[in-house]
């Protein structure tokens, strides 16, 4: 009986997690523009997702400033950890406080601020001011995503390099970085989820003219969403499912190569 329970609630947990991702997949291939009634299965919908500018120049925009905000967040907070891991303890503490503020502060605050000191400097809103939006926020989740694999360094490699006649340089780029590797990674897949997803701090730090796909969707709600959008959900969905399986199926065939039978 207990064991039917759990089973029951696990169920139901996944059940409202992914029936509304479920039900805009269905409403994608819906000939009808109705919510309410099923016209038939159709795929016109991602056709003509192909030929709307509009939301096509939104996914460009999207994922151009995801790509190049986490590439530049993860670079800066690789090199604030390594300078971090110098610092006496009680200023690394401190510092790691300051870093966590951002993370704990409301989206809206942050959005207002940087926002106000675009202004206050004479920005011109745009897709500028949004990419370094999407940096500010995005470096505090890199320096913590790094930061416990640069505690699990052991100093005596690097300075075992360093007496082997290797430089600074080569012995960072030979040993401390594949350390440093998974943990970059993980803060790069991190910064670039936060900065694909976010709404509030975009629509506050975009221009006229310049939408990512947060805010074309917010547009389109005021309006009425386009049943495009549901294809191109889909679209991300499946996307984002294929990825998780081919990440969480390399590791099997790692071990089966480690581990013939």
């Amino acid at each position: 009986m207990r064991n039917a329970l759990k089973k029951f609630y696990i169920a139901l947990i996944f059940l409202f997690l992914y029936a509304p991702i479920a039900t805009l997949m269905v409403l994608s291939f819906n000939a009808s523009k109705t919510r309410a009634k099923w016209g038939g299965f159709t795929f016109k919908w991602y056709a003509q997702l192909a030929r709307n500018d509009d939301i096509l120049r939104a996914l460009g925009n999207t994922l151009l400033i995801a790509l190049f905000s986490s590439v530049i967040a993860t670079v800066i907070g690789t090199i604030a950890c390594i300078a971090m891991n110098h610092m006496k303890k009680r200023t690394r503490t401190i510092m790691m406080g300051v870093t966590n503020i951002p993370m704990l502060n409301a989206d809206i605050v942050t959005g207002i601020s940087l926002m106000l000191l675009f202004i206050s400097f004479g920005f011109r809103f745009g897709f500028g001011t949004i990419l370094l939006s999407h940096i500010t926020f995005n470096i505090p989740y890199v320096i913590l995503s790094v930061m416990p694999r640069m505690k699990q360094l052991k100093p005596s490699i690097y300075e075992a390099a360093l007496d082997l006649g290797a430089s600074p340089v080569t012995a960072f780029f030979k040993v401390v970085f594949p350390d440093l590797m998974p943990g970059i990674l993980s803060g790069f897949l991190m910064a670039f989820t936060m900065s694909l997803d976010d709404f509030i701090i975009t629509h506050f730090t975009k221009g006229a003219g310049v939408d990512t796909l947060s805010t074309k969707i917010y547009t389109e709600v005021r309006k009425g969403i386009k049943p495009e959008m549901y294809a191109l959900s889909t679209i991300i969905f499946a996307a984002v499912l294929v990825l998780l399986l081919l990440v969480n199926a390399a590791p099997e065939k790692k071990d089966k190569n480690r581990h013939p039978v």
